[in-house]
């Protein structure tokens, strides 16, 4: 029997890739504490404004490839040589603002690891470290954004982040687990 999973027309309006089918079924909206793959995410999401999510996670190995495995220490000191370079790399989203964003974002990230602890001390204090289920019956029911990714983001903001806006940081709580949106129905939940 086929497995029940959420309804993918928010993410793609083309044929669901076996690289959605993936993530939906084994990382989307699955708690994750590595502060490595919360720093992922976090750039991956700011990579994603204007295009979809499929074509993200095409280019996913290619990114992790390009910005030497989002390692935060690395990607905090590049220079301009190697925004240049990243700028011919065919593999990513060639976006100066953003790549230069993921450079900002990852000194951000080091701040912040260096007052809490950890990034995932951090973002999980805005729920006590609970994840919000929003027990959604229809995709459709799905909000852009909320109070706490408002939050989220304007503690972001403030803190030198960058493409960080609230649907944005919606999306990135639901990449990390902080929210789950995956529908009642679905076996993946």
């Amino acid at each position: 029997m086929e497995k029940k999973r959420c309804d993918f027309s928010y993410w793609t309006k083309n044929q669901v890739s076996e690289k959605v089918l993936l993530y939906h079924d084994t990382r989307w909206c699955k708690p994750e504490h590595r502060d490595g793959e919360l720093f992922a995410m976090l750039i991956l999401e700011g990579m994603q404004a204007g295009v979809s999510w499929s074509l993200i996670l095409d280019k996913e190995e290619n990114f992790r490839e390009a910005f030497d495995g989002f390692d935060p220490n690395i990607v905090a000191a590049y220079d301009e040589e190697k925004i240049e370079a990243l700028m011919q790399n065919r593999g990513i989203i060639r976006n100066r603002s953003k790549i230069r964003a993921a450079v900002s974002n990852a000194r951000a990230f080091l701040a912040v690891q260096e007052e809490f602890g950890s990034f995932d001390a951090f973002i999980w204090s805005f729920t006590g470290g609970n994840v919000i289920d929003h027990h959604l019956s229809d995709g459709a029911e799905m909000p852009a954004k909320d109070a706490l990714s408002e939050r989220v983001s304007a503690e972001l903001k403030r803190r030198g982040f960058k493409f960080v806006g609230p649907t944005i940081i919606y999306s990135y709580l639901q990449g990390i687990g902080v929210i789950n949106d995956h529908t009642d129905d679905c076996d993946f939940r």
